[in-house]
């Protein structure tokens, strides 16, 4: 195997500084980190690693931060300000040659499994095939060319078709002495129950406001403090969602879709063909689908404190006014109906190339309708 992977530019792949294999920092996961660490001490590690949780709370940046760890043997390679205490953390010196090769997918004992170019058709591949998985266990049972051990993350385990989670399956019930698997997954009720078994689960949780705020300032030092607080709120615990949200005016949409839905009982329709318009043009998709999920989100909001017994709009300052008074024109079956209604509506966009003007104008004005009956 060529130990330069995907040279290409992958689709999936962050900018530079903010890609996870690039990542010396992991803020908020520091239980999932001593469990790693624990792991490791105890001279019995499992052989694959199932990290899971939502999107945007560390789970990759813990996957490539502990499998630099491993190759450098536990560390002993490492040195400078990122050196771990071994009993504390995972940390790695970016200067160092293994953080600096893994980054570069360039490590002869390290392989990224991720959706990979159909060099036929000349396209990316919209789920990773048989193709990307069927020599996962070949690589493990090599002789580790620059160290101890041979490491694999998965990215994203979720994404794999039932032959490449056939064929994963088989690499991971036949593993040879010091090969590790690390599944990073979003969603591992989709993975076969036999990979799940397989592997040692390691929960990842939501990052409290404070550390999500910290993480954009890092990336985003420009951000006025009101925005950071904004972000942090829509962003629920995911740091990966607040940066996308500011990437594409996440905020700025956010209150422009209040303050048309906010005249309720009547609806602002200049302002709404207005931002429909905009999100229709050439170039908006990005700013198109976080409206869409930003839409969906709020009454899918709405129908959980609404389930919940609880204040509707009570975790979002500035939403709550609003859907406090959406809420109380319907019943949770209706609203439901409307949150599946919107959910479908921005998937079928995505996929059928819909009309971006005319689904924003139909979603909001389907909510406002809900809100009227």
């Amino acid at each position: 195997m060529a130990a330069k992977q995907n040279d290409e530019i992958h689709p999936d792949d962050d900018p530079p500084e903010r890609m996870p294999r690039a990542n010396p920092e992991l803020f908020g996961q520091e239980e999932a980190e001593a469990a790693l660490l624990a792991a490791w001490r105890s001279g019995r590690m499992p052989h694959a690693w199932l990290i899971s949780g939502p999107r945007g709370v560390g789970k990759a940046t813990l996957a490539f931060r502990f499998a630099r760890f491993v190759l450098s043997g536990g560390g002993s390679q490492g040195g400078g300000l990122f050196a771990p205490s071994a009993d504390q953390c995972l940390a790695m010196d970016p200067q160092d040659r293994v953080f600096q090769r893994v980054t570069a997918l360039g490590h002869s004992d390290f392989r990224l499994v991720r959706r990979s170019l159909n060099k036929r058709t000349g396209k990316w591949r919209q789920e990773i095939a048989v193709e990307d998985v069927r020599d996962m266990g070949q690589f493990l049972r090599l002789t580790a060319g620059e160290g101890e051990w041979r490491v694999i993350v998965i990215d994203s385990a979720d994404e794999m078709n039932r032959n490449a989670a056939n064929a994963a399956l088989k690499a991971i019930e036949e593993p040879p002495r010091r090969a590790l698997v690390l599944l990073v997954s979003h969603a591992p009720g989709r993975l076969l129950p036999t990979i799940r078994s397989r592997c040692r689960r390691l929960d990842l949780h939501p990052l409290d406001d404070a550390t999500v705020k910290k993480i954009a300032a890092r990336h985003m030092p420009d951000l006025e403090q009101g925005d950071l607080d904004a972000l942090a709120r829509l962003a629920e615990g995911s740091a990966g969602r607040a940066l996308a949200l500011a990437d594409h005016g996440g905020v700025e949409l956010h209150r422009a879709m209040l303050a048309i839905l906010g005249g309720y009982p009547s609806i602002d329709e200049l302002a709404l063909d207005k931002l429909s318009d905009r999100l229709g043009r050439a170039g908006a998709e990005d700013g198109f689908r976080v409206f869409g999920e930003m839409l969906t989100g709020l009454v899918g909001r709405m129908c959980r404190d609404r389930r919940a017994g609880r204040g509707v709009g009570a975790g979002h300052e500035a939403e709550a006014p609003v859907a406090a008074r959406l809420a109380a024109s319907g019943g949770l079956d209706r609203w439901l109906a409307v949150w599946e209604k919107l959910a479908q509506l921005f998937a079928r966009a995505e996929s059928a190339k819909l009309d971006r003007k005319q689904v924003v104008l139909d979603a909001v004005l389907s909510v406002a309708y809900a809100a009227r009956v």
